[in-house]
């Protein structure tokens, strides 16, 4: 490590990676039937959690300046409207196969980011909130989308029984 800063991005990446980790070892141990219940009684399915969790990891692309989400639609379906809402959901061999896509881009941005890079601001914040608030930035996101991932992956840990 050169500096005190870049240990602290290999920190967050080192915890995104883990945890990315540990919820790739749960989706392949769930079979489809677990994934199709709900959760807890009254809560959410396990497909519509890893369909959630595609659609939060697509919207990073924008979220930090990466271009375009990579599928759209899922963000109506499965942000937008709760799980029961009556809208046709993915299947569950499409959403196992988008969460991979998605999360294997992601990577390859994430790994071609310089120091600096993590620093910037997402796209959420304009240049003079920014100034304002220099923690609202690419790092930042990665935290919390870390600990958003984190929370389902308790809840998907339910359906295993």
């Amino acid at each position: 490590m050169e500096n005190k800063t870049e240990l602290v991005i290999k920190m967050v990446l080192d915890a995104w990676n883990i945890e990315l980790k540990r919820t790739n070892t749960l989706l392949n141990e769930l079979t489809d039937d677990q994934l199709s219940k709900e959760v807890s009684p009254g809560r959410n399915t396990g497909v519509y959690l890893l369909g959630h969790l595609v659609a939060v990891h697509d919207a990073l692309f924008p979220l930090l300046g990466l271009g375009k989400k990579m599928h759209p639609h899922l963000e109506d379906i499965f942000i937008t409207n709760p799980d029961k809402s009556g809208l046709p959901k993915t299947s569950i061999n499409d959403l196992r196969n988008l969460w991979n896509e998605v999360n294997s881009k992601l990577s390859e941005h994430f790994n071609q980011f310089t120091s600096e890079e993590w620093f910037q601001k997402h796209t959420s914040v304009n240049e003079e909130d920014f100034k304002k608030e220099p923690h609202r930035n690419r790092l930042n996101v990665l935290i919390s989308r870390t600990n958003h991932l984190s929370y389902h992956r308790g809840q998907l840990a339910f359906l295993k029984k």
